[in-house]
This record gives C-alpha cells, sequence and structure tokens, in this order.
C-alpha cells in the first residue's frame, strides 16, 4: 500500500513537461541478443511496456543490467518519481512522441521513468569527480523505473546530506524545469513581479521557491485547499482561481510562467505589463492530438514576433552545473521539494494513475 511522506500532501494542480526527448538507449530485455553477455545474476526488475495504453500496459520484468558507456554511471537506484511525462510516454500522448519511442507500438527495451536518486555502483573510465559509493540524483531520458540504470554524468550530481533520497529523486525534471523557465527564458530579475500558474505542483512548488531567490515579487496561483501550502512555500500573494480569475489582474505582472495551460494566449496576455515576458511550460489539460503540450508553444512562437510582450516556451536542457546549483540551494534549505505520497516500486502503475488523475500536490516518489 502506498504511503504518505512527511507533511500528506493531497491537492489538485498538476504539472506538464514541455516536451518529450530522445530516449537513451535503453536497458536490455531478455529479447535482446546483448542479455547474453550478462550473468544470469546481473537480472533486475524493471517496468516496461510493449504497448500504448494506460498505466496498466506496464509490466515488472526481469531484465538485464545495463552496461555503461565510458562517459556513464550505473546508479543502483533508490527512489524515483513520476510526472506526467511518465503517463505520456506509456499511452503515446501526444502522438509525435511515437517518433521518438516507436510508431506502432514501444521499441523492446525501453524502461519507463525519467527521475532517480541513488548509489553509484560503477562508473565509465571517462567519468570525473564521481566514485562507486557516491549518493546521487538526476534523470534520464528513459529508464529509471528499474532496479539499476545507466546515467550520463552530465545528467547527475552528488545528493544533498540533508535530503533523503525520496525527496533527491523528486527534484531533477521538476526543478529543471521551473529554474530554466524563469532565468533562462523568462529572464528573472530581482524586484519583478512573478505570477506562477499552477503554483501547488511538482513545477509550481520549485518554481515559487526558486523565484522568491532571485529577488522577485511572487503570485502563486492554486485551489482554496493549497492556499496554505503556496503561501508556506514563500508567495507574498496567493489567487485562488475557485474564486478569482488571475487573467482580470490587466498589467500588473513582469513575468507570468503558466504551467497548467488551459487559457488561451489573449487571456494569459492581459495580466502582464506591456513588456512582460509569458512563459509556457505545457499543460494537463492538453491530451491527445498530435502535439499535445507543445501546440500551446507553438502558438506562442507564432504569436510572439507581432506583440510587444515576449512568449517564450521552456527549453528543457536536464544538465549537471543546475542540478549542482539545485543541490546548493537545498543544503542552505532555501529550496525543498514537495512530496504528495510516496508509493513502493511495486505500484508504479497505481502511482501513474495518480498523478494522471490532476490531484498531486508537489511530488510523488517512489521507494525502491
Amino acid at each position: 500500500m502506498r504511503t504518505p511522506a512527511t507533511g500528506g500532501h493531497t491537492g489538485a494542480e498538476a504539472d506538464e513537461h514541455p516536451q518529450a526527448p530522445e530516449p537513451e538507449p535503453a536497458q536490455t530485455t531478455p529479447t535482446d541478443p546483448s542479455v547474453n553477455a550478462h550473468r544470469k545474476e546481473d537480472a533486475m526488475k524493471a517496468w516496461s511496456w510493449d504497448r500504448y495504453g494506460p498505466p496498466d500496459v506496464l509490466t515488472l520484468k526481469d531484465v538485464a543490467e545495463p552496461d555503461i558507456a565510458p562517459d556513464q554511471v550505473l546508479v543502483r537506484v533508490r527512489a524515483a518519481s513520476v510526472n506526467p511525462y511518465d503517463w505520456r510516454h506509456a499511452g503515446a500522448d501526444p502522438m509525435l512522441a511515437r517518433l521518438s519511442i516507436g510508431l506502432r507500438r514501444p521499441k523492446p527495451g525501453l524502461i519507463l521513468g525519467a527521475d532517480l536518486a541513488g548509489v553509484v555502483e560503477r562508473v565509465g573510465e571517462e567519468v570525473t569527480g564521481l566514485q562507486p559509493g557516491d549518493e546521487v540524483f538526476g534523470e534520464v531520458s528513459l529508464g529509471s523505473f528499474a532496479e539499476a540504470v545507466a546515467v550520463p554524468q552530465d545528467r547527475l550530481a552528488v545528493k544533498p546530506a540533508r535530503l533523503t533520497f525520496e525527496q533527491a529523486a523528486s527534484v531533477s525534471m521538476a526543478a529543471h524545469t521551473a529554474l530554466q523557465g524563469l532565468r533562462d527564458d523568462g529572464r528573472i530579475s530581482a524586484g519583478q513581479r512573478v505570477l506562477v500558474n499552477g503554483a501547488s505542483g511538482g513545477i509550481g512548488t520549485f518554481a515559487v521557491q526558486l523565484a522568491k531567490t532571485f529577488g522577485a515579487e511572487v503570485t502563486g496561483v492554486c485551489s482554496t485547499r493549497n492556499v496554505e501550502l503556496v503561501r508556506s512555500l514563500g508567495a507574498d500573494d496567493v489567487v485562488d482561481y475557485t474564486r478569482e480569475d488571475f487573467t482580470a489582474r490587466q498589467g500588473r505582472y513582469d513575468l507570468l510562467m503558466d504551467i497548467v495551460g488551459d487559457r488561451s494566449l489573449a487571456k494569459l496576455r492581459r495580466p502582464l505589463t506591456s513588456r512582460g515576458t509569458l512563459v509556457l511550460v505545457g499543460g494537463i489539460s492538453a491530451r491527445g492530438g498530435l502535439l499535445g503540450p507543445a501546440a500551446q508553444m507553438l502558438r506562442g512562437a507564432l504569436v510572439s514576433p507581432f506583440v510587444r510582450q515576449r512568449i517564450t516556451g521552456v527549453r528543457w536542457n536536464p544538465n549537471s552545473a543546475d542540478l549542482q546549483f539545485l543541490a546548493g540551494l537545498m543544503e542552505k534549505e532555501q529550496l525543498t521539494p514537495v512530496i504528495d505520497r510516496t508509493y513502493p516500486f511495486a505500484e508504479i502503475p497505481e502511482a501513474l494513475h495518480y498523478i494522471k488523475r490532476g490531484h498531486a500536490r508537489g511530488k510523488v516518489a517512489i521507494t525502491l
């Protein structure tokens, strides 16, 4: 059975990751010839899928432990976390995802999962700065829902000592998106008025805290039951969307990060100043179709040259430098992951169903 994490949060806002990148070479399955190169005792458990559909299409299989490239690290996974990115891959939602993971069905050998935290077991000959026994966190494009995973060194950082493995595994995808959306795409600066739509979800809880560390005045948008949570993260003002339409606040904000994706561009531009910036992350509301959440970003790119306000999508780029930056903030207690629930490894499909319903507040962690 699932167990509540510290704080036991539940809630209604959901996050979305902007785009599905090309998956890295996946762990092998028993049908791959390379399995014969592994001893039987090197087998591990992993969640794979051989057809597209809801999280129930996932199956727990015995597969061979992955080999590592010269620039990779083999991490014994201690915890993972789930993202909308994961259930979208399971269902090939949007259809564009099929270009990288398989047109009619998933390519053989793919393992689901991105975020992870664990212990270094082996390192490639080109790896520097990490060694067996180090506790690390980071992400892969696919493969973290397994007992071990091969991770490029440039997608890992040493785990902050004050964090549990579950907390550390909840950082990479959501915090990378929040950080790069605010700093790189939004060009945030001290003294700006920033609004985060979807402030109580995985990306949103990081975005509120990060915007405060950059010296901004932050307004969070969430439902009634999440108001106190968002305040506790440092928000200067909280809009309860069940009582007020934040898009009616004309000309108030220098930067708006839209995580939910349930409003038109015209409405999202309203609360911005004449030279304000709109950062589009995606949204749980964009399901199915060819482009999914990317459709809103495409519309924004087409509109932006013709208006005074800047409209940009998040250009997600997971990297160790940003993970180290985030780790430094967490060590100084300026940034803390919010965990809604923790599920055991055996219940990953149930965890994906939960996050797909859109009621997760903060992150949903997996423990091994």
